[in-house]
């Protein structure tokens, strides 16, 4: 049995710029961290040549292209293995709230997936490979940057080269600094489950055909320069306005993007204290994460446990995605 471990992620700023449709003319970047809340994939070969899959449903099938769950289905062809086995997943989280965790999925599996092979898998190839199956394979409306930080795990700044190259580079500050950011980050989930797939589909139409949209992203890309120097000087007093100014722009990429929820959520989170925050992921619903400084962190707690929020705790996870037990 092959046990492969990957983390939900965090983006911080930048989130966008990762889409074809922009780095293809200008490159794009983000801020993005792996957190220490997982995705759990199990891969055992079976007793016969059936192929047995098991996530919020189980489906066993006799030919791997019969199989319903396409990121799994896709994943075993890429990697050779179309019969005799089983794959199962387990979540600490649950799907749909802007952490990434279809490509966390992905990447889980390929590494599984390599590991029941016996082939080791660089955080490289487990990443260019889950970006071409969910992209080129299946179509859907997304960009890199969850593959890649999967992958790689810890705190990163990935960008987006216009030849479909990407570049990862950890966060140079002082461990002083990258904890004070951390423990001034509260996460809560709104409750609000949406699939990232119709906010991008809008985003990716407006970037080709808005010129605003693409101007907008350029604005994300140069706060992704302030955030590093932010973090470099070790001066994090700017951080909260800074992610408040970028969640104003990204607001403006999509008529999904946000909603009356999420926007009397957000006010309420500023009046109780928090200097800024974004909703996770593509938008829509999922998380929202706030930038709270220690003194108003348990009212902005209250504030927040009122609405019914629950808060998810978190910490960097430094090591990517990996394999916790080969037997």
């Amino acid at each position: 049995m092959i046990i492969s471990r990957t983390p939900f992620r965090l983006s911080l700023v930048g989130g966008g710029s990762d889409l074809r449709e922009y780095y293809r003319t200008r490159p794009g970047a983000v801020v993005s961290m792996a957190i220490n809340r997982h995705m759990y994939v199990t891969v055992n070969r079976r007793f016969d040549d059936s192929i047995r899959v098991s996530y919020t449903k189980t489906q066993i099938a006799n030919h791997v292209d019969d199989l319903e769950h396409g990121l799994i289905r896709e994943a075993l062809k890429r990697t050779g293995i179309t019969r005799g086995v089983e794959v199962t997943t387990i979540a600490d989280l649950p799907a749909g709230i802007g952490l990434g965790s279809s490509s966390t999925l992905t990447v889980g599996v390929l590494n599984a997936l390599y590991a029941h092979k016996g082939v080791y898998a660089t955080p490289e190839k487990l990443a260019r490979t889950a970006c071409e199956i969910e992209i080129d394979v299946l179509k859907r409306p997304i960009g890199k940057q969850d593959q890649y930080i999967a992958a790689h795990g810890a705190f990163q700044h990935i960008r987006f080269n216009s030849n479909g190259t990407v570049t990862v580079e950890p966060i140079i500050c002082r461990p002083q600094s990258r904890q004070r950011l951390i423990d001034s980050l509260l996460l809560f989930y709104t409750g609000i489950n949406r699939g990232a797939g119709s906010v991008l589909s809008e985003v990716r139409k407006n970037i080709q055909s808005v010129p605003a949209a693409a101007e907008t992203l350029d604005k994300l890309v140069q706060l992704v320069e302030e955030l590093l120097a932010m973090l470099l000087r070790g001066d994090l007093s700017g951080i909260g306005g800074l992610l408040d100014r970028s969640w104003v722009l990204k607001r403006g990429m999509g008529s999904r993007v946000s909603n009356g929820t999420l926007d009397r959520l957000y006010r309420l989170a500023l009046k109780a204290g928090a200097k800024g925050g974004k909703v996770s992921g593509a938008g829509g619903g999922g998380c929202l994460l706030l930038y709270v400084e220690r003194g108003a962190q348990r009212s902005v707690r209250t504030a927040m446990q009122r609405r019914g929020l629950k808060e998810i705790r978190f910490d960097v996870d430094p090591d990517g995605s990996k394999i916790i037990f080969a037997g």
